[in-house]
């Protein structure tokens, strides 16, 4: 008999009253997405979730780790209220690991950017047929980069990704006029060099106004600890300044339960003023006993 420990990853749904104030609702049970929803895989866990609304309906893109394949695919589920979901489908998979799913909408049409760092790039897809059918269009950066924030602000397409994936200490930077390319490293990038509490991406980069807010993974002493907020000041193609936003992480395990050992990652959407909700994760650990005959 052998006993390990694993990290049972899951999402739920926090609300809020700014994009650094998230807390667990009494009117939400969550989590509201685990491996025990996927249907037509078999799910070790699910993690990294994006949403995006079309319609009346909400769509969330996750990461379900396939158990059977040993890598993960991105997963869908669907609501009308952001609260209650519904499992739908795989709806991309490659002969490499994928995660970390940002959906976003230009123009007319909706893409997707996976982390797709097993495959040595960054690379961008288009829907052929929203939200079920995708096609892969190009490498945005040829290099084993893992998570990213992608977002546009005044004509100029910004994209940060983390470096060092297994040491979770880097942070990259690149720009472009058009989503497509070509991308242009920053003169300043590493951006973050040597540091994992605020490396990492951990969710969509947010602009209120004048403001940008960039969501970090806090991941030492162990990945996926919590989540921290920094404040963007000076963003060009010459010079990035940032600091911290808040002087608590927005988010951090709970007490107990699903989330109890670690949060890493938001999206999330304001529905009126000093009135948020964000789709998150976390984990738990748990314990693998297998018996050798």
């Amino acid at each position: 008999m052998s006993v390990s420990a694993t990290n049972d990853w899951s999402i739920g749904i926090y609300k809020g009253t700014s994009a650094w104030n998230f807390f667990q609702s009494p009117d939400i049970l969550n989590p509201v997405l685990t491996a025990g929803h996927v249907t037509d895989v078999r799910a070790e866990f699910v993690a990294d979730p994006f949403w995006i609304k079309d319609g009346p309906t909400w769509y969330m893109f996750f990461e379900v780790m396939n158990s059977a394949v040993g890598r993960g695919e991105i997963g869908l589920a669907t609501s009308r209220d952001c609260c209650n979901w519904k499992y739908d489908r795989i709806v991309l998979r490659e002969p490499f690991h994928l995660s970390y799913p940002f959906v976003f909408k230009c123009g007319e049409e909706f893409f997707l950017v996976p982390e797709s760092a097993a495959a040595n790039r960054i690379a961008l897809y288009r829907a052929r047929d929203f939200p079920h059918s995708w096609e892969y269009i190009k490498p945005l950066v040829e290099e084993p980069l893992a998570d990213h924030a992608l977002f546009r602000r005044r004509d100029t397409w910004w994209l940060f990704a983390g470096a060092q994936p297994k040491l979770h200490d880097g942070l990259r930077l690149f720009f472009a006029d058009e989503l497509t390319g070509p991308w242009t490293e920053h003169p300043k990038s590493p951006i973050v060099r040597g540091d994992p509490r605020i490396a990492r991406p951990g969710g969509r980069m947010l602009v209120l106004g004048e403001t940008v807010i960039r969501y970090a993974q806090d991941c030492f002493p162990t990945y996926g600890r919590a989540l921290n907020a920094f404040e963007i000041v000076t963003l060009s193609k010459m010079d990035y300044q940032e600091h911290s936003f808040s002087q608590k992480p927005v988010l951090s395990p709970g007490k107990s339960g699903w989330n109890m050992h670690g949060m890493h990652h938001i999206d999330p959407y304001e529905l009126q003023e000093q009135q948020w909700i964000a789709c998150i994760d976390g984990y738990k650990r748990k314990l693998r006993i297998e018996f050798e005959y």
